[in-house]
Order: C-alpha cells, then structure tokens, then sequence
C-alpha cells in the first residue's frame, strides 16, 4: 500500500477561523497530541507574522521530536529568515513556501506579471535551499491557475529544489473530478515530477474538501494537508479525522494507509474543541457525539444482533469508550496523577497539587468524577495564562420573574486591587456581563454564547463558551463550573483577557519595530 503523510495545519490554517486566538500553552498542547495522534508534519504557524507567533513556532520546533515541524513563508527573504530561525531547532526543518498562481490573485493581489511570479518563485526557492533540507512549495489558488501555467512554474520550482509541490483548492472551488485530473496532467506533463511529492490542501467552502483529497489520493497525492474537526478560515479545511478513517476503512479501494494511532483521534478533537473553543457539531463524521447513536428501532436491533449491520466504524478504533474511571473524594493524588496521565496530558509536580486541591473542592460537592470532569478541571488549571490580567474573586446574582435581574462582582487586575461593580439587565447573563463590561471600562460586544454540561447529572459542571469583540479584537472563551452563571463570568473574563494580551503584544511588536 502507497504511504499518505498527514500535513496538518490546524495550528496555523485552523487558528485563522474567525475568533480563534490560542496562546503558547495551548499551541504545545495542541502540538503534542498531534505527535500521539503520530501526524507526518505539523504547521506550526506563520512566523513572520508576529514575534507570537515566531516564538510558538521556535518553542514547537524544540519541542516536537517525532514528526516534522515547519511554518509557512511567503516568497520573500525576510520570511525565509524568521521561518529559519525559528525551526532551525527541529528534528527536521522544513519550509512551506507559497505565491499564488491564479490570474485573479495574480492581477488584483500581486500586481505582478505571470513570468514575475515564476522569477519570485524560483528565486524563493534557491535562497530556501540553502537552509533548509526539505521545501514545500504551493501554487495558492492553483484550482483557478491556467493548467499551463501551473505546468511551468512547477517544472521551474523542481528544478529550483522544492520537494514537495502542493496544489491549494484555496477558495473551495474545485469538483473531486476536476481536482483528480489537475494531478493526473501535472502527473503525465512535468519532467521529473517522480523526485517531488504531491499534496492536496482543500478547503470545505462548497462542503467537499475531504471528496477532493481523496479524489487526489487516487490520482497521485502523497500527502494530504488538513485540520482536526475540519477548522480553517471561512468553511474549514479537510478534516483529516474524516480522510484518515476513510483510507483506513476503505483501503481495499484506495490501497493507501496513514502512520496516524486512530485510537487518538477523539482525544485530539476534544482537545482541539475544547482549546478553540469551536464546538463538534454532533451529527460530525467519526468524531460527533452522535457518529455512533443508535435511535431508530430497526438500528438498534440490527445493532444489538450484530455491529457491523449499521457500523462501519467501530467506536473504539477512533478513541470513543463506553466506560471510564470514576474517581471520588477518597481517591489520592497517586490515583489522579496516573489518570491524567493515562489521559494524554503532561502536568508539572506544581501543576498537580493545584489540580488535586481543585479535585478535591469538586469531590465534595460532586458523588462522581468522570474523564470529563477531569479534562475540564485540568483544562482550566492548565490553561489559565491569565494571572497578569483580570480575575474573578466573587459574584453575587439576584433574579426573580418579578424582580429586575442585578448582578454585583468583585474582580482583581493583576496588581492585587478589587474592582467591585453592580448593574442590571434583562436576564441573569445580561445582569452579569453589563456589570463586568463595567469593570472593564471598555465596551464589549458579545458575538456567541453557548453552554453545556460537562457530563450528566443535575450536578454536571457547566461549560460555557463566548466570543466577544473588543475594539477590533475578535476572540473567544471559555470558563467552567458546577454553577452556571459562574462559568458565563468566567467565559467573559476569559475571553475579555485574551485581546488584553493581545494588544500588549501589539505593543511590543511597535515597540520593536520603531527600535
């Protein structure tokens, strides 16, 4: 069977969905399950773009060791530069170099001339060259580039020394068919195209993306680039859960396979989910919570005489188990420590006796604590990167069908001084986010708000996620907590905290630039 290397991207295409801002912590998170999950290649990100994101791209690079680690780069030398300096640190380094192709972006965007594209492309490619030892070379918007053209700017690149030539339905636009025989010409017409791989990036604006890549794979793709849960800008990408499960179960037909552990694929979307904080729709392929619910009387009982009657995917080659550990108010730190481990998290000694301090405040309240009470508790220790910034010391909420919702809450800054203010509104969250929009002195626009129960049970800790916009700042959050208001204050602080951090390093970014 022909070898497919997962390209994953969710750390840099995934993290431009609208309101999506994930900070260093995450990032690694994110990285590491990505190397358990056993991805070929991750993109870490774009490091020209901002010092935060050269330094998630330079610490993942150090940190990942078993499978490449490269960032994106226009065809600039400036680019190249921050890309080198950042995965120099790599087990192995590799460049995504891009220009777009398409007479549109050419024209409009570029402003530049076709033979002006292929002179910046190939230029691009030798100054890469001498950095580093593998180049992925994409022609963006190549499913609305003139066949021809595409032919000569990637015969010139080879020549040039790319390795990998990636062919982008950038915009969504492209039919399986039609994207199957850009490979095949490409295939039959350029000298030399046996010493390059092939990748597919497709994005899912006309809800196709995944039918495209393995519409490449049968037409020659090596290399499949995509993101968890189908994440990306505008409609998504590929998701590559849905292309790997589908290689796996049909390889009779494709005769291809993945290096991918499927065991890991539901940890890697919960994670994923719970970090972006883009919820997994539940009818999603593989990974929705309903991908294995059996409703319909007749499912059910051709289910119950044999699976495979109405399964074609077992729940547990994707992750997806029936039973958990349940841990309890007498179970020790030994027991929580090996759990969370057994989870897929890495927690330092410190971060564990927080942990166990929270675990043990919830096993009071709460008879049970199942996996999921355990990842919200570990995410919300873990993931708080916030203590320079706004915290929630307390919040008193007063409701009644007859009476006029108000809220009171106490916040700290990060110097140590109480913020303490009080408003209305017309419901109990309104009450609350008017009154912390206050302690913020700043106006905050609430774009989504969505709850949920972490597990079952009337004492379920509540999730809640928002996305707010701060000045021009759109970002999300998230907070956690047996009662539901407190987890909608925690969202909106969290969230609110996000673009702080984000404007202070806009801050620094001119600071350095003027310096």
């Amino acid at each position: 069977m022909r070898k497919i290397n997962i390209f994953d991207t969710t750390l840099r295409d995934g993290e431009q969905s609208a309101g999506v801002n994930l900070n260093l912590t995450e990032k690694l998170e994110i990285a590491r399950q990505l190397e358990r999950l056993g991805v070929d290649i991750i993109e870490a990100g774009f490091p020209a773009a901002s010092k935060g994101d050269f330094q998630a791209v330079k610490q993942i690079a150090e940190t990942i060791r078993n499978c490449s680690v490269t960032g994106l780069s226009r065809s600039v030398q400036s680019d190249i530069d921050a890309a080198w300096e950042a995965l120099k640190g790599g087990a192995e380094p590799r460049l995504h170099l891009f220009i777009a192709t398409s007479p549109i972006h050419m024209h409009y965007k570029l402003r530049m001339k076709p033979e002006e594209v292929i002179e910046a492309a190939v230029s691009a490619v030798k100054y890469a060259k001498k950095y580093f030892p593998i180049i992925q070379w994409s022609a963006e918007d190549a499913c609305r580039s003139d066949l021809k053209f595409l032919k000569t700017i990637i015969t010139e690149v080879i020549k040039a020394g790319a390795n990998v030539i990636n062919i982008p339905d950038t915009v969504g636009y492209i039919t399986p068919k039609e994207y199957g025989e850009i490979f095949s010409y490409l295939t039959k017409n350029i000298q030399n195209i046996e010493k390059v791989s092939l990748s597919a990036h497709c994005h899912d604006d006309l809800g196709m993306a995944v039918a495209n890549s393995l519409s490449a794979v049968e037409h020659g793709a090596t290399q499949i680039e995509g993101t968890i849960n189908g994440i990306g800008e505008r409609a998504g990408n590929a998701a590559l859960e849905e292309v790997a499960v589908a290689l796996y179960i049909r390889k009779d037909y494709y005769q291809a396979t993945t290096r991918l552990n499927l065991q890991e694929i539901k940890r890697t979307s919960n994670l994923v989910s719970k970090l972006t904080g883009m919820m997994v729709p539940p009818n999603k392929a593989v990974v929705g919570k309903n991908a294995f619910a059996h409703e319909s009387g007749i499912h059910q009982d051709g289910v119950l005489k044999e699976k495979t009657t109405y399964e074609i995917i077992s729940p547990e080659l994707v992750g997806v188990h029936s039973n958990s550990m349940v841990l309890g108010k007498h179970s020790g730190r030994h027991a929580l420590r090996n759990r969370v481990t057994e989870l897929g998290y890495t927690l330092t000694e410190e971060e564990i006796n927080k942990l166990f301090v929270r675990f043990k405040e919830l096993a009071d309240k709460k008879k049970d604590i199942t996996d999921d009470d355990l990842v919200a508790l570990v995410f919300e220790e873990k993931f708080d990167q916030f203590k320079d910034f706004y915290q929630l010391s307390s919040i008193q909420v007063q409701y009644g069908t007859k009476q006029i919702p108000t809220a009171v809450v106490v916040l700290t800054d990060g110097k140590g001084n109480e913020i303490q203010e009080a408003a209305t509104g017309a419901g109990s969250v309104e009450a609350l986010y008017n009154t912390l929009e206050r302690c913020f002195q700043t106006t905050v626009k609430l774009l989504d708000y969505r709850i949920e129960s972490v597990s079952g049970g009337r004492d379920a800790l509540a999730q809640v996620f928002v996305k707010v916009r701060v000045n021009d700042i759109e970002t999300s959050g998230r907070g956690m907590a047996q009662d539901v208001l407190e987890a909608s204050a925690k969202a909106y602080i969290n969230a609110v905290n996000r673009v702080f951090v984000i404007e202070k390093m806009r801050d620094e970014n001119q600071k350095v630039a003027i310096n």
